[in-house]
Order: structure tokens, then C-alpha cells, then sequence
């Protein structure tokens, strides 16, 4: 069997995204005969039907289905090929897929991007918010190269792992609540409080912290986002536990106007690694992300 055409699993991809062959047509600036060959010649080499043609909408087959899903990966791996070639014809040195964990606020990221801007203008670096554990996934079948994961994780003959930086968690309080100088879990079970949600590795550091009281403390509210936190105790709903990035808060921030900052006790850190896949390693332009990664694990 000959090679799928891209431009025509690109073209059915289309037509499931918009819903008919002339939006697809119009998207891709395609006369309608051309989408309808395409389609004709895709399911002529597969040997199955992936389209239906109802009168006002398409709808793809069970076939359809499947075709679209491995055909974004296809298109995606291309449009990679393609950057990587025309950054080398640039003299750019890569490309580096970067997956960070949705508990690093936006504060880090940026200052990263800066500084490979200043010191390696030649690196350019693709960020996807993953859970630690599908970013370990993720390096192992080679679609990272080098990722922020919640600790501790278990390295392994393709990837590798060490410590990054230890961030103390603080109980971030609506402005006028009254409290202590430090928050205990019994004083926090005690108020709403909100959190990330079951399936990272920052709720069950929270949930091990209330277990070390002898509570099980429930969230009123769950949310994999530290700025939308923020603006939801802001607005008043919630007490939320955070991870201080920085080790001098400004008053003067945005993001921390009117609210209060108190230490947890017990303490608790959060626990951050690098983990890159060990075949780039060395290679020059994951080397410059390392590099500045570390840099800021000490700011």
C-alpha cells in the first residue's frame, strides 16, 4: 500500500474539526471537488468508508474516527520536521519540547524564556502543561525531550532524573479574613479552602499534610491553575494552599494585591525535578534549557 497523503489526512481532519466538506474546503482554500476527491482517494487506499455525507453535515466513520486521531499525530510530527529544518538552514541550533507541571505558576516560565532569549537566541523551546506522570510517559516514547515533574519520581534507562528546587507551600487568605501568624491544617479544615484536583502529585502532597493532623481534608473547590486560585481567593471563596516561588513576595504585584501570605505549620515543601530523556542529555540546545532551569532554582 502506497504512503498516506498528508495534504489528505489533513483535509479529513479538517472536515471533522468544522463539520462539512465546504467549511473544510473554505479552511484550506480547496475547490469542493478537490475535498471530495481527496476523501475519495483516502478511503479507495484504505479500503474503508471514513466520511458520511449528510445533506447539511459530514460525520466521520468508526474508521473515520481513528484515522483523525493518529492523522493529528502525523501532522504533527510533520510541522515538527519541517521547523526543525528550516531553524537548522537558520543556523538556529534546535528545538526543545519542555513539559511543565500545572502547579509551576507563570512567573517561572516567562523568566526562562527571557533568559534562553539573552544567552542562547538560538534555542527555542515548545512548553505542553502535562501531569508528571504523563510527562514521564511522554520522555520515555521520545515526544519530550525534557520536562518539570512533581517529586518523587522513578528514573529509568531512558530518562533520567534529579532534584530541581524545594518551594515552601503558604496559605494564601482572602483580604479581611482573621488568622493566625501560621496556618494550621486544623485551623484551615476549619474554613473553605481550595486546591488542585485528585490526579497531581500537589493534592496529595496537601492531602498527606492534613493526614500528618489526622484529617482528611476535603476542597471546597479543585483547579489545576495557580493564577486562577489566586483570583478565586480574591474574590473571597476560598483560602488556597500554594507553593512561594519567590522568595521575596512584592506587595506591589498584581496578583497579590489585598491578599495574605501566612506559613504553614508544619512546614511543607514542594519538591520539584528536572527530567530529561538521557539521549539529549548532552545535545546543545537541551543542555541551554538545563542550564537556565537551573540558574532559576536558586532565585
Amino acid at each position: 500500500m502506497r504512503n498516506l497523503n498528508l495534504d489528505q489526512v489533513q483535509t479529513l481532519v479538517a472536515i471533522a474539526d468544522l463539520g462539512t466538506l465546504a467549511a473544510a474546503a473554505q479552511a484550506l482554500h480547496l475547490a469542493p471537488p478537490t475535498v471530495s476527491l481527496h476523501i475519495s482517494e483516502l478511503e479507495s487506499r484504505l479500503g474503508a468508508q471514513l466520511v458520511v455525507r449528510g445533506r447539511r453535515q459530514a460525520s466521520l466513520t468508526p474508521a473515520g474516527e481513528a484515522l483523525v486521531a493518529g492523522g493529528r499525530r502525523l501532522l504533527a510530527g510533520a510541522d515538527e520536521v519541517v521547523e526543525q529544518v528550516r531553524r537548522r538552514a537558520r543556523g538556529l541550533e534546535g528545538l526543545v519540547r519542555l513539559g511543565t507541571t500545572a502547579g509551576v505558576s507563570p512567573h517561572l516560565l516567562p523568566r526562562l524564556v527571557d533568559m534562553l532569549a539573552h544567552q542562547s537566541p538560538g534555542v527555542d523551546v515548545r512548553l505542553d502543561v502535562l501531569g508528571s506522570a504523563e510527562a514521564m510517559a511522554r520522555l520515555a516514547a521520545g515526544t519530550l525531550d525534557l520536562a518539570i515533574v512533581a517529586l518523587p519520581q522513578a528514573a529509568t534507562v531512558q530518562v533520567q532524573v534529579q532534584h530541581w528546587r524545594s518551594d515552601p507551600m503558604v496559605a494564601l487568605l482572602p483580604p479581611g479574613w482573621k488568622a493566625p501568624r501560621r496556618i494550621t491544617a486544623e485551623w484551615l479544615a476549619e474554613h473553605p479552602w481550595m486546591s488542585f484536583g485528585p490526579a497531581t502529585q500537589m493534592h496529595r502532597l496537601i492531602a498527606a499534610w492534613f493526614a500528618q493532623a489526622g484529617l482528611h481534608g476535603r476542597p471546597r473547590m479543585e483547579l489545576n491553575h495557580p493564577l486562577a486560585l489566586r483570583s478565586l481567593v480574591a474574590a473571597g471563596q476560598g483560602a488556597a494552599l500554594l507553593p512561594l516561588e519567590q522568595p521575596e513576595v512584592r506587595r506591589d504585584d498584581p496578583d497579590n494585591a489585598g491578599l495574605q501570605l501566612r506559613p504553614l505549620h508544619p512546614p511543607l515543601l514542594r519538591e520539584l525535578g528536572l527530567a530529561c530523556r538521557t539521549d539529549q542529555a548532552h545535545g546543545a540546545a537541551t543542555r541551554a534549557v538545563l542550564d537556565a532551569l537551573q540558574a532559576l532554582s536558586a532565585r
